[in-house]
């Protein structure tokens, strides 16, 4: 029987992606997970919507409930990155010592800051977060009346509002591919 040769890559990374809801985070990891698919790494995306539906859900909103959330992608990231999977986290994150924390416990970690400003954020709304924030219906959404605390040194920013989806993706995966090196 002949054996094929498999890629191989050097190990995992969490790559997780920060910023305002509507700046991208989501679009963005998923246009990154194609390319990688497409080079052969093994990839997982955890995005903060769905990981709130299902491992966090009944948690609030308070910094507590918030920090408690990034803990605990962080735990599910800090697993996939030892098994040699690209982690790429879309997750508001909003408060830097809770992203560090998890920096810290990972090791292996790429912050990537979707930075776009909060008129442009709010433009976008693709939840109606904003709307709703705005006429009071919602109370304590990051960026209105919770606030944001954005990365000091990302290793990767992008400014969704002056880049493709595409230039966005190029420079994150540039970066991932420096990692792997």
């Amino acid at each position: 029987m002949e054996l094929k040769h498999l890629v191989t890559h050097d190990s995992g990374l969490t790559v997780w992606f920060t910023g305002l809801s509507g700046a991208g985070k989501s679009t963005l990891s998923q246009a990154v997970q194609l390319q990688l698919t497409a080079l052969g790494f093994r990839t997982e995306i955890l995005d903060g919507d769905i990981v709130r539906q299902h491992l966090s859900k009944g948690l609030g909103f308070s910094r507590e409930d918030r920090d408690e959330n990034v803990r605990r992608i962080g735990f599910v990231a800090n697993l996939l990155t030892r098994h040699e999977v690209i982690v790429l986290v879309a997750a508001i994150s909003p408060y830097a010592a809770a992203r560090n924390e998890v920096r810290a416990a990972i090791g292996r970690f790429l912050e990537v800051y979707a930075n776009a400003p909060l008129s442009v954020c709010e433009g976008r709304d693709p939840k109606g977060l904003y709307c709703k924030a705005r006429i009071g219906e919602l109370r304590g959404l990051t960026g209105i009346d919770d606030p944001y605390e954005p990365p000091v040194r990302p290793e990767v920013e992008c400014r969704t509002d002056l880049e493709t989806v595409s230039e966005s993706a190029s420079k994150v995966l540039g970066a991932i591919l420096n990692r792997q090196g």
